[in-house]
């Protein structure tokens, strides 16, 4: 793996990613480890990153959020990680649902500097494609 840490993964059952990605990832030296207990996954880490519980336009595939509610990521989560760690999410973000109020809009959330380096990141990659 050409970055150096592990990679704790808390997910419900029927949700992980396919097998071939999983090994894919352990041969090129990738470190996961795959938990269905999110205070676990987040026991000492240095970043918490979530994501929406349904893609943008997939709504209608949903399970039921009950699945999803034990993950949320609150301040009582938060708290079980290093004093330091930042808090992410690719944005938009379901407030009160995969994330609380409290935390996304926290000293430890760095949602928007995320969303803004993004931005420069995709910019480059459109200079680069267009030959600039």
């Amino acid at each position: 793996a050409r970055f150096r840490f592990n990679l704790n993964v808390a997910v419900p059952e029927g949700s992980e990613p396919a097998q071939k990605h999983i090994d894919w990832s352990q041969a090129h030296g990738g470190k996961l480890h795959f938990t269905r207990s999110p205070e676990e996954a987040v026991d000492q880490a240095d970043c918490i990153v979530t994501d929406c519980w349904v893609s943008m336009g997939q709504e209608h595939r949903a399970r039921g959020h009950n699945v999803f509610s034990p993950y949320q990521v609150n301040a009582k989560l938060m708290a079980r990680a290093k004093p330091d760690a930042l808090f992410m999410h690719c944005l938009p973000a379901h407030r009160g649902e995969e994330v609380t109020d409290e935390v996304i809009d926290g000293p430890h959330s760095v949602v928007f500097d995320e969303a803004e380096n993004r931005l420069h990141a995709q910019k480059a990659v459109l200079a680069w494609c267009l030959g600039a």
